[in-house]
């Protein structure tokens, strides 16, 4: 690995029968393994202390629970804070391999990627062993996920397998990010402004005897909510704020024309009904007219945002800044 530090961070949270299983696969070429206890009822950080004698493992406890994210953020830090290149990030249940972390560290260091993560939906032969509630599910996550965070190539987005370097890592804003389910999704959203690169990585859908604590009934309505107001930040971040186009037009143009002949359309539409006479046929075609125009004009901005997907990876930028010396 040309002498750079790879970090593994385990997020814990009633993982006690598992997580001695997942450190025991994890491989020579890690430097330090950061479990976060996040305030287990289970005891897993006093359990891992007690149970597992490899020196590699720093156990880190939150007071109160903070969520996945919370848990992640607070191993990232330590790892930034510990000059670790690149940071993994392995959930304590057993669903993911730990043989797989080379996949996901060496298009990072090889300077491909800012950021990994996994993608169970590549082997189509495979997927069948996915629950079907879980699979249509991740099928309408990926969706709203593409559309929030501006990464139209990549799938699976609750998938928690994930690596990214550190001089990407310290320029999220950790304050402003999701902390409990809807972080992998926000992170992605979080990583488009700062125009990272992020790829999926193949790899097989698994389950055992873990219990998943996410109800897809008591989340829906709030990540729905969340989607939309990403991608609302995201246009506004990077067609207004950051730089200006001919999609910086299209957008609300077409929006309004479609929104105008929807109105227009329907209120001369119930006019005619209640007076019991045929819409004009020009009226019709004034009202028709913009909604085709303005369809149009959104799927043109559409194609330009599917072809605007960040592909120079930014970690090696930061890196050169920090290793020039400062002017005196």
């Amino acid at each position: 690995m040309s002498g750079q530090q790879i970090a593994v961070v385990i997020p814990c949270y009633k993982v006690r029968q598992q997580i001695l299983g997942v450190l025991q696969g994890i491989g020579p070429h890690v430097h330090t393994i950061f479990v976060v206890d996040d305030c287990c009822p289970e005891n897993t950080g006093d359990f891992v202390e007690q149970n597992c004698s490899d020196p590699r493992v720093v156990i880190l406890r939150h007071p109160e629970n903070q969520g996945v994210g919370g848990a992640v953020m607070t191993g990232y830090q330590a790892a930034i804070d510990a000059n670790i290149d690149v940071i993994v990030k392995i959930d304590g249940d057993g669903q993911m391999d730990p043989g797989l972390l080379l996949n996901f560290v060496e298009p990072i260091l090889s300077g491909e990627a800012d950021y990994t993560k996994g993608n169970r939906f590549y082997d189509l032969e495979k997927i069948t062993a996915m629950p079907k509630m879980r699979l249509f599910g991740n099928a309408a996550l990926s969706f709203l996920t593409k559309l929030s965070s501006g990464y139209w190539t990549l799938f699976d987005p609750t998938n928690g397998y994930t690596a990214i370097h550190r001089d990407v890592a310290r320029h999220l804003p950790f304050k402003k990010i999701s902390r409990r389910y809807f972080f992998e999704t926000d992170i992605l959203f979080r990583l488009n402004t700062l125009r990272a690169v992020a790829v999926d990585i193949p790899m097989d859908a698994k389950y055992g005897d873990e219990v998943s604590n996410l109800k897809i009934s008591k989340i829906i309505g709030e990540f729905a909510a969340k989607h939309m107001r990403n991608f609302a930040k995201r246009v506004f971040y990077n067609y207004y704020l950051r730089d200006m186009s001919l999609a910086s037009i299209e957008m609300p143009v077409g929006v309004f024309m479609m929104v105008f002949g929807t109105l227009f359309g329907g209120y001369h539409w119930l006019g005619s009904a209640y007076a019991g006479t045929p819409t004009p046929l020009g009226t019709v075609m004034l009202s028709a007219l913009p909604i085709i125009i303005g369809i149009q004009l959104v799927l043109a901005f559409l194609a330009y945002d599917i072809n605007s997907v960040p592909v120079r990876a930014i970690h090696r930028k930061y890196s050169n800044r920090r290793s020039q010396p400062l002017e005196q």
